[in-house]
């Protein structure tokens, strides 16, 4: 049985073709309601005009009436045929108006305007005028269609008159119902109109959701590259704009816990090797010294995984925005401090240079173990009294922090990936037997949560010379890049 949602076709469900839908009957509603408002007041004003132009008429006669004869200079008295003479030499019927006179219920004298009906299609309706015996304004029905008038009867010796001015409103309302259709067809052509480029612009506005959707449905868990081309700055571009970011973070959230796993199961696979291969040996040790060896090398193994789970967990919070606690930080305090701790690490000549007194807005804890961990590199390349020195400086907006050794400086080779995971230097002392490859990559984690950089920068007169620069205030810094696959370099 097909589904209820499948018995209408698939264009009907759509955004696109709903908004415009909802868009069009307003739009009908307006038009039909402003259709007929405007067409109730021209028919108003219409009768207004009509009322007003058959006062004018009938005052106008009344006055000529009471006055006097122009040709003779003396009053028209009972000559009514004189006033019906005079009046009609100086007026013109207006359009729809007819003007009629009548003396002793003959009609005298007529007056009427183009596609005004003639006087023989009034029927009773001039006996009903005749019988008037007081200015009369009305409305009535006529074989001619309805009509408004004003009739003015005049009495006189040894005959009466009537003045009767007429309208007829049929064909001026006529033009009117004419000019509404005319503006009913072309607000139905307009809103066609509308209606197509509604429908154009609408699927314009909304191709970035249908892209998210498509998007969307081709995403998989292996695959977030794909993004959204977002244009304008809409709220639908917006909402892509949001999907991608989106994207990346869950991207960026995906990368680091491959890469943890593939540096984890990577990493500790040596340790276990070798935890396993001197286990399986310890029942052949005969003696209390060989088991005991066997037992040292074990735990420093297992303290070798310990490490480096800790600091893989370390560089996997790195990337979480809680992994700094921002504050206030006297950079020259911070210096002598750290340097204090420096000096328990190895028996080096230990310097340092002292910025000038200033406050910046960084991690203080971070920051210590960013320049230890320096330190503790420097130590390992470097024999017992050999300089290392721990200087800062501030140049415009950034800060610059710093520890270089006499030590032997880094081979080119290794200075492109110095700061990537698990990457060993080619070189080699007594006192460094190669580390798991992550103490440098935790200093450039905390520059970059920072929104600064850690650098290998050339010194006079040193080895090898590690830079840690970071803005003034890092709250004004922009949001760190995605690095997590740009410091990730594998090693098997």
């Amino acid at each position: 049985m097909t589904p209820a949602k499948e018995a209408f076709p698939r264009w009907v469900s759509s955004m696109r073709v709903r908004i415009v839908a909802v868009v069009v009957i307003l739009l009908l509603l307006s038009s039909i309601g402003s259709v007929l408002l405007l067409r109730v007041v021209l028919f108003e004003r219409l009768d207004e005009e009509i009322g007003a132009s058959l006062d004018r008429e009938a005052e106008e006669f009344q006055l000529l009436a009471s006055g006097v004869d122009p040709r003779t200079g003396e009053p028209f008295g009972d000559d009514i045929a004189a006033i019906f003479d005079v009046y009609f030499s100086r007026e013109i019927a207006d359009e729809g108006e007819t003007l009629l006179a009548f003396i002793d219920g003959n009609l005298y004298e007529s007056r009427r305007a183009t596609r005004v009906p003639d006087t023989d299609e009034f029927g009773r309706t001039i006996e009903y005028w005749l019988s008037l015996e007081e200015p009369t304004e009305g409305s009535i029905d006529t074989d001619a269609g309805n009509t408004k008038y004003f009739a003015v009867p005049i009495r006189g010796e040894p005959s009466d008159g009537m003045f009767v001015v007429a309208n007829f409103p049929a064909n001026e309302r006529g033009e009117i119902t004419d000019a509404v259709q005319t503006q009913v067809l072309v607000q139905l052509g307009t809103t066609a109109l509308a209606s197509l480029l509604g429908l154009a612009l609408a699927g314009r506005v909304l191709r970035p959701l249908r892209n998210l959707a498509q998007t969307a449905r081709t995403i998989s868990e292996t695959d977030l590259s794909r993004r959204i081309e977002v244009e304008g700055k809409d709220e639908a571009s917006q909402i892509a704009g949001a999907f991608n970011d989106m994207l990346a973070r869950l991207e960026q959230s995906f990368t680091t816990q491959r890469q943890f796993l593939d540096d984890t199961s990577h990493e500790l696979r040596t340790p276990l090797t070798i935890i396993r291969g001197h286990l399986e040996l310890l029942e052949l040790d005969e003696t209390p010294e060989e088991r005991g060896q066997t037992v040292a090398v074990v735990t420093d193994e297992v303290d070798r995984m310990n490490r480096i789970v800790a600091d893989l967990f370390l560089l996997a919070r790195a990337e979480r925005q809680d992994f700094l606690q921002l504050g206030p930080v006297e950079l020259q305090e911070l210096i002598i401090t750290v340097h204090r701790k420096m000096c328990a690490l190895a028996p080096r000549d230990w310097q340092r240079k002292e910025p000038p007194p200033g406050v910046v807005s960084a991690d203080r804890n971070r920051l210590t173990q960013a320049l230890l961990q320096l330190a503790d590199n420097a130590v390992k390349f470097t024999d017992t009294g050999s300089a290392i020195q721990l200087g800062a400086a501030v140049t415009g907006k950034e800060v610059r922090l710093w520890v270089a050794n006499s030590g032997p400086s880094v081979p080119p080779e290794d200075a492109k990936h110095i700061f990537a995971r698990f990457r060993r230097g080619s070189v080699r002392s007594a006192t460094n037997s190669g580390g798991a490859g992550l103490g440098l990559s935790i200093v450039a984690a905390i520059a970059e949560a920072h929104g600064g950089r850690a650098e290998l920068v050339p010194r006079p007169g040193w080895g090898a010379s590690f830079e840690i620069v970071l803005p003034r205030d890092a709250r004004e810094a922009p949001e760190a890049p995605l690095r997590a696959a740009s410091r990730s370099t594998p090693t098997g």
